[in-house]
């Protein structure tokens, strides 16, 4: 076993010289039912360049725990083997990555524009949120709260009828530049919440009674590089001092328990927490706006994917927030009204016993910041596309989320504090 690794470490070196096309690539499932199994899955990736897509990180994999991995094309084979003959449970998830990429766009939306069921780039989402924000005059309002690393501004739309002492909820969709049908969301909630303003109930008293900040997408150059060169690129596009390695995981880069668990001191690993709390300029533009705001935003959500998760919480340790109780009612709930239309089911409960401990992430950091409802969505789907979830699924994802949202933003005007 351990000849077929120095093997395929040798073909990876190779698989660089070639262009970022995935054709051929793979991606694994694979179950580790113990220590010795756990082991080979740390070798495999010490010898290759695995891209962990659940857990994030190899230091993170633990006996019986779903591992969800892409490798190379020309190693896949060699990996089958390696996995076929240590006994471990495994299943291909996705055979062709490229094949798997191509087919994302599969919406029947024929437009050159915007479109709130099709994938859109970042040029298409900033000429929306100009868009959006002249059409609706009395509801939504842009302006910007920073720039990024390569010097984009960052737009931030705010929504809500003008009202004297309003407090605020505060959403956030792009973190991590892969994972598309977050910003999806985001522009879908602004969507519903322009068009069914004086037709729903809930949404009407919602948007009279509360503004919601939402910042479409955070890590606009990692999104930007995800449509031009790498789609499953994960970080910022920021330069590391003394490294070629590109970038920082911006979930791991806020001033909560920083760079302890579950997250990487190395600025090659996916999960490099940057040189320092804030240290990227997306991160800081956020934190700085949401510390100006503290007085008046009382609820804080993050959207990512995927896994079908609803986390609050801690993660960066597995102590429990004092209002443990309190969230995981509204979690369980708001998981509850999820499912209510497609019956997706949810996970929820607080992040590190959840799923896995990671330091840095920004529900934590809003959390301690002193805003008691921070929660962290992971959408569709559980890992048969993982993050190239097919645009044929965008609405309906929307649509579920949608209820999960509207019932935490709804329990937070009925909870203010």
């Amino acid at each position: 076993m351990w000849a077929l690794l120095v093997l395929i470490g040798a073909a990876a070196v190779s698989a660089h010289l070639q262009d970022l096309a995935f054709d051929g690539q793979k991606v694994f499932r694979v179950i580790p039912q113990n220590d010795e199994q756990v082991a080979i899955i740390n070798s495999l990736a010490s010898n290759i360049e695995v891209d962990f897509w659940q857990p994030d990180s190899v230091t993170l994999v633990r006996p019986k725990m779903q591992v969800d991995f892409r490798v190379e094309a020309d190693i896949s084979f060699e990996v089958e083997d390696l996995l076929k003959e240590s006994g471990m449970e495994y299943s291909v998830l996705i055979d062709n990555l490229q094949a798997a990429v191509d087919a994302q766009f599969d919406s029947k939306v024929r437009t050159t524009g915007h479109s709130y069921e099709k994938y859109n780039n970042w040029e298409t989402i900033a000429a929306w949120t100009a868009d959006i924000a002249a059409q609706n005059p009395d509801l939504v309002s842009r302006s910007v709260i920073g720039e990024t690393y390569e010097g984009r501004p960052m737009y931030i739309l705010k929504m809500g009828k003008s009202g004297p002492n309003k407090k605020a909820i505060f959403m956030d969709c792009g973190f991590h530049a892969r994972e598309w049908i977050s910003p999806a969301f985001c522009q879908w909630f602004v969507k519903e919440a322009v068009e069914t303003y004086g037709k729903d109930t809930v949404m009407t008293t919602l948007l009279d009674s509360l503004d919601f900040y939402v910042l479409p997408v955070v890590n606009i150059d990692g999104y930007v590089y995800t449509w031009s060169n790498d789609r499953m690129w994960r970080k910022t596009r920021s330069k590391n001092a003394g490294t070629r390695c590109i970038g920082t995981d911006p979930n791991r880069n806020f001033n909560a328990g920083w760079c302890t668990l579950g997250a990487s001191k190395s600025p090659c690993d996916s999960t490099y927490c940057g040189s320092a709390p804030e240290s990227e300029k997306e991160t800081k533009a956020l934190a700085d706006f949401i510390r100006e705001h503290l007085s008046t935003i009382k609820a804080y959500l993050t959207i990512h994917s995927y896994s079908q998760l609803l986390l609050f919480p801690y993660s960066y340790t597995y102590k429990l927030p004092s209002n443990y109780k309190e969230l995981n009612s509204i979690a369980s709930a708001a998981a509850k009204q999820l499912a209510s239309l497609y019956n997706t089911k949810y996970t929820y409960g607080p992040g590190a016993t959840t799923i896995y401990p990671a330091a840095g992430g920004s529900d934590d950091w809003a959390y301690d910041e002193g805003i008691k409802y921070s929660f962290t969505f992971e959408l569709r789907d559980t890992g048969r596309y993982g993050f190239i979830l097919p645009e044929s699924q965008i609405k309906p994802t929307c649509e579920e989320t949608l209820l999960a949202v509207k019932y935490i933003a709804n329990y937070v005007l009925e909870h203010l504090y």
